[in-house]
């Protein structure tokens, strides 16, 4: 790709961007994300698409905003591979569909369910939805190492927010309904939206990706036991940040050897 050619939706050309990205959904958690880094600053915003970067043990990482969503979120990660970029981590919050999720808790898939359309787009259903093996290793010891209680287990990716939390209003209830509860009985621990196609358009590129998201709920909608001081949506978000930070760390030490 020419140096000079603009990506249409995240506004970066090749060369404007690192190897390592950090890839949040909400724009404003950017900013919070680079403040871990050294020498933060605002590259570009372009609709849900805002980008800022730093440096991380000498490495530059780009943080870039996925928005909502799965449509989006290959548009962003499309553009910035043609850019550079290899090594994905989403950070985000999930919704608990587990006892063992409590508010505040530390979530690394290890797969997800494909409830949703966009990986249609990129391998067939038959393909599984999982993250780089490397990636997942790294977020899941980090996160230990980080005195946070973590679940790695198979995560929910969903299309529509409403078809969950108001399943009973629409038209297809009883399918929609019906396909819930076989995920949560099948061991589903959370569910989310970007997830599958974040780890199928990495697939596909042969790019690596991973998540790592922090618990917005607890699954009966009790207050949490285990982490009392989290109440949505204060400070949790830097839970999920930190560890990604740490992965980071590690990630560059091996690519380095």
């Amino acid at each position: 790709m020419s140096e000079n050619i603009r990506m249409l939706h995240v506004n970066l050309c090749k060369g404007e961007v690192g190897r390592y990205a950090i890839i949040p959904g909400d724009p404003d958690r950017c900013e919070l994300i680079a403040a871990h880094l050294e020498n933060p600053h605002l590259v570009t915003r372009k609709r849900e698409f805002t980008t800022w970067e730093g440096t991380l043990d000498g490495e530059r990482i780009t943080v870039t905003s996925t928005g909502i969503g799965g449509p989006s979120a290959a548009i962003c990660i499309e553009e910035l591979h043609k850019c550079g970029v290899d090594t994905f981590i989403r950070v985000g919050t999930c919704a608990s569909t587990c006892q063992d999720v409590q508010c505040g808790d530390i979530v690394v898939p290890c797969g997800t369910v494909r409830m949703e359309g966009t990986g249609r787009h990129y391998l067939p259903m038959e393909f599984p939805a999982v993250p780089n093996y490397q990636i997942l290793k790294c977020l899941e010891e980090s996160s230990v190492a980080l005195g946070f209680h973590t679940a790695v287990g198979v995560s929910i990716t969903k299309d529509s927010f409403y078809t969950q939390t108001e399943p009973e209003t629409k038209p297809i209830s009883d399918e929609l309904i019906h396909r819930w509860n076989s995920y949560v009985r099948g061991g589903a621990v959370c569910t989310s939206m970007e997830e599958a196609t974040l780890f199928l358009t990495g697939a596909s590129l042969g790019v690596r990706t991973g998540t790592v998201m922090v618990s917005a709920t607890n699954f009966d909608g009790s207050v949490s036991k285990r982490n009392s001081a989290d109440v949505y949506p204060t400070n949790t978000i830097q839970k999920p940040i930190q560890v990604a930070i740490e992965a980071l760390r590690r990630l560059i030490r091996e690519d380095r050897k």
